[in-house]
């Protein structure tokens, strides 16, 4: 007995070594923070010193992107590693999402992490697996710590201190994944909040993008936003400091990023350069050669889960995630020589996002960007792209933003600003990124449209190759898979009926009164 029991402690002891060798990993994901909102990328008017620092201290990424700028799809992209095209209902908002595709959380827990979370992890949605029964994909979820928020369009969670909470109930022998979810920046926002409690001024912000009006009203709204970002990043910078304090942030693979555009018109939800392309850092000390480095090959959402199960020492092919497209970030971490020729463009696209067409229709796109240009496909180019006008422009949250740039076409009769952001648009569209970074000149049509042709090939190669149904005459299924929200199913018609249907996203002045030609 006493040579198996000795050979049973050594096996234990080498068991655990290898566990202690496996980093943790904290995942901190904002919703609705928009591309370049941080000092590490030259933001002044938004303060990130703890975002800033996982940058300085690690890798920031400046050419990361989402597949599609809406919760559920992107976070659905970030669960599986797959595109939301080759994840049927799983390609919507507010989704059923189907039981057959594995999510990374599930091949954690049976590789030996502890997995938790606290705020928002995937959704909206319904994520059941075949028997009916809640999938988990949350973990453990830790909600005790709360703290008075600042304004009344923040949550109570207090984000840092749930992690510690979670921590206490680590061991040393387990590697751990935490998902932190910040809500903020997503709306609504307290209205003045911005320059009342954040000390900002409106003259701070040093450029509106010229897809909305440049007023006081809209950079007022921006400051309200850049609390809140300053908000989560504050949460982010206490989880830093306690895992420092414990001795494990240098042993925790950190990861900080956002699930889709700032929530205001024209980016959240659509297909534009602001809406998909995110902030992303990452620190790892014993995993990133040569720390203190940008990232400018281009990385999808894709890729995450690829990274944190290969982070976790597990063999990608023999999950139920496998095969997919996602590719670790690893080759990142090891700047590898044919790092910006092997990451060279993006997928994005969208489906159906938020209710407001007839028959719960969506707004069909797919996207490519490549060689500074982002080349888009309408596949319904007649519909609205923010849903109908009648019933609100659902696809776009409430703001002042939003409402002043509608009002402003009631009053004008016409609007540039209403145009470019709740305008239907053509089938075809390509944008010079460097030139036109705010995607306002569509240079399909023109003499500059050289690349559009190329770009539309190699999309619709790639995509096709991936499965998606968009590419071999079969969107439509997409559209017939019903919402999770069954209290909103059929919105446009039942709107037109008359019925009181609770849609708290958006404000009652923006339902237009009769619909618009």
């Amino acid at each position: 007995m006493r040579p198996l029991l000795a050979w049973l402690l050594t096996a234990c002891a080498a068991l655990a070594a290898t566990e202690a060798k496996r980093p943790n990993i904290l995942f901190f994901i904002m919703d609705d923070w928009g591309n370049g909102h941080a000092g590490a990328y030259g933001c002044s008017w938004v303060k990130t010193p703890h975002f800033d620092r996982v940058a300085r201290e690690g890798l920031l990424f400046t050419n990361a992107f989402t597949p599609t700028a809406k919760c559920a799809p992107s976070r659905s992209t970030i669960m599986t590693g797959r595109y939301p095209w080759q994840l049927g209902a799983g390609a919507n908002h507010q989704c059923i999402f189907p039981s057959e595709y594995g999510i990374f959380p599930e091949a954690l827990t049976s590789g030996g992490y502890f997995y938790a979370s606290t705020g928002k992890v995937w959704g909206p949605g319904s994520m059941l697996d075949a028997q009916g029964k809640r999938r988990p994909y949350a973990g453990k979820v830790y909600t005790q710590a709360k703290a008075q928020p600042a304004t009344t369009g923040m949550t109570n969670n207090d984000y840092a201190g749930n992690f510690t909470a979670f921590l206490q109930d680590t061991r040393a022998d387990q590697p751990w994944f935490f998902w932190a979810g910040p809500i903020e920046p997503h709306r609504e926002y307290e209205a003045g909040t911005g320059a009342r409690l954040g000390g900002k001024k409106t003259s701070d912000i040093d450029r509106v993008p010229g897809y909305w009006p440049d007023n006081e009203t809209v950079r007022n709204d921006l400051l309200d936003y850049a609390l809140e970002v300053e908000h989560a990043d504050r949460h982010l910078g206490r989880m830093l400091a306690e895992l420092e304090r414990r001795g494990e942030l240098d042993n925790t693979l950190v990861i900080v990023t956002s699930d889709n555009g700032m929530p205001f018109p024209r980016v959240k939800g659509h297909t534009y350069e602001n809406a998909n392309h995110l902030p992303l850092a990452i620190r790892w000390p014993r995993g990133i050669r040569e720390p203190g480095r940008k990232v400018e090959a281009y990385v999808s959402f894709i890729d995450l889960a690829p990274t944190f199960l290969q982070a976790a020492g597990l063999d990608w092919s023999k999950t139920t995630l496998a095969p997919t497209p996602g590719r670790s970030l690893f080759d990142a971490f090891a700047n590898t020589p044919d790092l910006a020729k092997s990451r060279d463009h993006v997928l994005i696209g969208r489906e159906r996002n938020d209710f407001g067409r007839p028959n719960d229709e969506g707004y069909p796109v797919r996207g490519i960007i490549k060689d500074g240009f982002l080349f888009l496909e309408n596949a319904e180019p007649s519909r609205w792209p923010c849903a109908n006008p009648e019933t609100g422009y659902l696809d776009t949250d409430a703001s002042p933003t939003k409402s002043y740039i509608l009002q402003a076409r009631r009053d004008k009769g016409n609007d540039p600003f209403w145009n470019l952001c709740f305008g239907k648009r053509p089938a075809q569209e390509l944008y010079d990124l460097k030139a036109d970074p705010d995607c306002l000149r569509n240079l399909h049509g023109t003499d500059n449209a050289s690349p559009a042709e190329k770009l539309r090939t190699q999309m619709w190669t790639e995509l096709k190759a991936l499965g998606d149904l968009r590419a071999v005459g079969r969107g439509a299924e997409y559209e017939a898979h019903p919402s999770a929200d069954v209290q909103r199913r059929g919105f446009y018609e039942r709107h037109l009926r008359g019925e009181k249907l609770n849609a708290n996203w958006v404000t009652p002045t923006d339902f237009e009164k009769a619909p618009l030609k």
